[in-house]
């Protein structure tokens, strides 16, 4: 019997989140009553996915353990940490990617870095599996600002496949896919007809955020494939290059969105 235990983890927002997988060939533990939970074939994902704003840091392992206890799983059982790995808040990007370290070190297991935009995507796949394969990621970045993604679901390979990594962009600048797609993320609700991307998808799902649910599906799939990264190696991926606008930049942007 193979059996596979992965912990997920995100923090990219002002959710804490983070997210147990156990894919195992035997029967899985009863369900928690506590946390939410989410089983498809020999794959059950225990998870909490709750609104802590900047207190995010001090949730997260005491959310761990209480999964693993909902589980009836130990720390040791893990085989992978993976983690959100951005775009996303600086802050809680560090966060994420310390707490998978550490835990990974001390465990010896390596780490699976995960694209919140990918976990986006996997999100809105989760709510809705008959959206068109093409999904175009979009999180508002702030500042004016979309980070996107182009990713496509390959039903043949049980896998995404990245046609365009992340990118970052004024709303009106993203580029459209160019066949049928969905729009996942939260930049349909920021910026309203200012993105193109909402008028042009076939589906749209606003509700399709980090969460440590797909990063867990994506992580458990990266795991197999051989894709993980030694824990000195996870750093988080910023997109942007720095945090604060000019003074100038900031009147600049402040006229745009009056236009």
């Amino acid at each position: 019997m193979t059996r596979t235990v992965l912990l997920a983890l995100d923090t990219s927002t002002e959710f804490c989140s983070v997210a147990l997988l156990l894919a195992d060939s035997a029967s899985a533990p009863v369900q928690s009553a506590i946390a939410p939970h989410y089983a498809s074939g020999n794959i059950r994902v225990w998870f909490r996915h709750e609104a802590t704003g900047a207190v995010s840091s001090t949730r997260l392992l005491p959310a761990v353990r209480e999964l693993l206890d909902d589980a009836g799983l130990a720390l040791a059982d893990c085989d992978a940490i993976a983690f959100g790995a951005g775009p996303g808040s600086f802050t809680g990007l560090r966060t994420a990617t310390g707490v998978a370290q550490g835990l990974a070190f001390g465990l010896n297991v390596p780490v699976v870095p995960v694209s919140t935009l990918l976990a986006c995507a996997e999100g809105a796949r989760l709510n809705d599996p008959s959206i068109p394969p093409r999904v175009l990621a979009a999180l508002d970045a702030r500042m004016d600002e979309v980070y996107w993604a182009d990713y496509e679901f390959d039903a043949a390979i049980g896998d995404w496949r990245t046609l365009h990594g992340a990118a970052l962009d004024a709303p009106g600048s993203m580029p459209l896919p160019d066949a049928p797609f969905a729009l996942a993320g939260n930049a349909a609700a920021a910026f309203g007809d200012r993105l193109p991307a909402l008028s042009a998808a076939a589906r749209v799902d606003r509700e399709a955020l980090p969460h440590a649910l797909p990063v867990a599906l994506i992580g458990l799939r990266a795991l197999r494939a051989g894709r993980t990264v030694a824990p000195e190696h996870a750093a988080p991926d910023y997109v942007r290059d720095k945090v604060a606008q000019t003074t100038a930049e900031r009147l600049q942007a402040r006229a745009e969105a009056l236009r």
